[in-house]
């Protein structure tokens, strides 16, 4: 997946955490719906004052924007957790670190 795609979904998840319709992220940057969706499915990439315009409204950072460690899907996610769950259920030390991280989150 190249840099167009990558950035193109992680707009589109940001977009979607916040609420907004494409509609919406458009109007607040100024571009088309068209030109919106282009980006998100990787066939447009954005000038440097539209990115801006998005990170803005986005309420976000250019850091979190293009941080891309995230950008498996959910399914996938939960896969790969339960897996090295087995694998860190092995050292009674690792796991009892992850059951007070897991708790700490639960608390937010």
């Amino acid at each position: 997946m190249g840099i167009k795609e990558e950035l193109g979904k992680k707009i589109k998840r940001m977009r979607l955490s916040r609420g907004l319709t494409q509609e919406q992220l458009a109007e607040a940057v100024d571009i088309s719906q068209r030109t919106l969706s282009g980006i998100e499915i990787g066939e447009n990439f954005m000038t440097a004052e539209t990115l801006d315009n998005i990170i803005r409204a986005l309420n976000t950072t250019s850091e979190e924007l293009f941080a891309t460690n995230h950008l498996k899907e959910e399914s996938e996610l939960k896969s790969e957790i339960i897996k090295d769950l087995e694998y860190i259920s092995k050292d009674s030390i690792k796991l009892s670190i992850l059951y007070n991280l897991v708790k700490s989150l639960l608390k937010e």
